[in-house]
This record gives structure tokens, C-alpha cells and sequence, in this order.
């Protein structure tokens, strides 16, 4: 199925315009600019957490091979 061409979009928009109305389409395209920009937040801070994750991972993994590097020239 391909994209909707000039005419069809002309209908589209015709058809929503009777459906919801003048006043009401502005309301919904901010509704739906808020919807998107809350879900870009969430996802960034998604991952944002999951790079604070795999730090501490990565940390852990450091702290835990140089306690084995110590402990080995202690029993050495």
C-alpha cells in the first residue's frame, strides 16, 4: 500500500474537520505534541538509567579485580 497522494489527503482532512470540528482540532494536536514530548522524556531518562547501571556494573568489576590483584601479591 503506498502513501496517501494530494486528493486523499484533501478528504483526510476534510473528513476530520467534520468529525471533531475547528475548536477541537487545535486541542488535539497539542494533546498529541504533549503525548510525543512525554514520551521522549521517558525514554531518555530510561536510558539514562541504564547507562547509570552499566557504570556501576563497570565499577564493580574494577573494584572486584583490583581486590583479586591485592589479595594475589599478598599471597605471593
Amino acid at each position: 500500500m503506498s502513501m496517501p497522494g494530494g486528493m486523499e489527503w484533501v478528504l483526510i482532512a476534510l473528513v476530520v474537520l467534520l468529525l471533531f470540528g475547528g475548536k477541537k482540532i487545535p486541542e488535539l494536536a497539542k494533546g498529541l505534541g504533549s503525548g510525543i514530548k512525554n514520551f521522549k522524556k521517558a525514554v531518555k531518562e530510561d536510558d539514562e538509567e541504564v547507562v547509570k547501571a552499566e557504570e556501576k556494573i563497570e565499577d564493580k568489576k574494577v573494584e572486584t579485580k583490583s581486590t583479586e590483584a591485592s589479595s594475589e601479591t599478598k599471597n605471593v
